[in-house]
């Protein structure tokens, strides 16, 4: 029944700012945690952020931190990861992804998103 669909990727110069959304859908998500993750080719995929849906409680990797934001709007259900002076190794898939509760944030989510594609120059 929850369904994620992520948008807002695309190309991008480093140095540049992108704003990835991730449209939630399905039932009302209190208690639930969301996060971004993202996958470059040939790598394994890793956790990038995520946010407590009902206090807004953000975490993040330590590559990201001071530059991307995580955030949401409950109103909308929508999720949003504003990603500001891009690096060419934040070239990835990013998915959007949730579970319900939890106490760790970086693993054992329920539900996917398809991703959207980001790609930086250098």
């Amino acid at each position: 029944q929850v369904q994620l669909v992520e948008s807002g990727g695309g190309l991008v110069q480093a140095g540049d700012s992108l704003r990835l959304s991730c449209a939630a859908s399905g039932r009302t998500f209190s208690g639930y945690v969301m996060g971004w993750f993202r996958q470059a080719p040939g790598k394994e995929r890793e956790f990038v952020a995520a946010i407590t849906w009902s206090t807004g409680r953000t975490y993040y990797i330590g590559s990201v931190k001071g530059r991307f934001t995580i955030s949401r709007d409950n109103a909308k259900n929508t999720m949003y990861l504003q990603m500001n002076s891009l690096k060419s190794d934040d070239t990835a898939v990013y998915y959007c992804a949730a579970k319900f509760g939890g106490a760790l944030v970086r693993t054992d989510y329920t539900y996917w998103g398809q991703g959207t594609q980001v790609t930086v120059s250098s």
